[in-house]
């Protein structure tokens, strides 16, 4: 555990210590939720759907975290290429406690920094319902974070330098962000799109996200906390595994 903890701890303040990074990786989910929150606000109510910002925020905070916890597994590329991986993999120390740390670190600075983006919502004007709501928001966001840093640590392990990581991220990435209804209804969609935003694990915690913040949800809060779970459970085995065979 304390191998575990360690390098949490260093995911944690390599992040903390990036702050341009930081204030950078905010200008994507605010020009997402001012532009489009504010600009499609008018023709969302017109369409009586209510308020789009409010709509719009759950998925924008999902979106962060996406983004944030699956490019941790770039971290993996680095400390390849820098020497560092390979002296933490010769240490006496089972790799499953060093994927674990690693991946915890990288959903902890994805945590974060959705964490942020919430609060330049709540800025912005978005209300979630009530506080019950929110500390079951942030129980998804949570889970959103590990799914998604897990499955950045599987792709991680499986490549060997940063081209191939962009080029595998541009093909998934924002298909996983423009499926998941972050930007949309998920309701009455064609049959294609349908069974993709179904197969899409963002979907699920975008949906859990808005039932969470604004009791709006498409599938259900217990079905989307259900497949999450299953999710969080399933990558972390397989990261595990893939980790397990890297070869530094």
């Amino acid at each position: 555990m304390a191998v575990v903890f360690a390098l949490w701890l260093r995911e944690v303040k390599r992040y903390l210590r990036s702050r341009p990074q930081i204030l950078a990786s905010l200008g994507q989910p605010l020009m997402y939720l001012l532009v489009l929150g504010f600009g499609l606000g008018p023709v969302f109510e017109r369409a009586g759907q209510g308020d789009y910002l409010r709509f719009v925020a759950p998925g924008v905070v999902g979106m962060t975290i996406l983004f944030s916890s699956i490019f941790s597994g770039v971290g993996l590329l680095w400390d390849r290429q820098f020497g560092f991986l390979k002296e933490t993999l010769v240490a006496p120390v089972p790799r499953l406690q060093i994927m674990a740390g690693r991946t915890l670190g990288g959903a902890t600075t994805a945590l974060i920094q959705g964490t942020l983006v919430l609060i330049v919502c709540l800025i912005a004007g978005f209300r979630p319902d009530d506080v019950g709501g929110v500390l079951l928001g942030f129980v998804f966001m949570a889970l959103i974070a590990v799914v998604f840093a897990a499955l950045g640590t599987i792709i991680g392990s499986g490549l060997k330098d940063m081209q191939g990581f962009q080029l595998v991220m541009n093909f998934l990435v924002m298909p996983i962000f423009f499926l998941s209804g972050a930007l949309y209804p998920l309701a009455d969609l064609p049959t294609v799109l349908t069974v993709l935003t179904h197969l899409d694990p963002l979907s699920y915690g975008v949906d859990g996200l808005r039932g969470a913040f604004i009791d709006r949800t498409h599938f259900g809060v217990l079905t989307d906390f259900a497949v999450l779970v299953g999710l969080a459970a399933c990558f972390l085995a397989l990261g595990a595994r893939a980790f397990s065979r890297i070869q530094a």
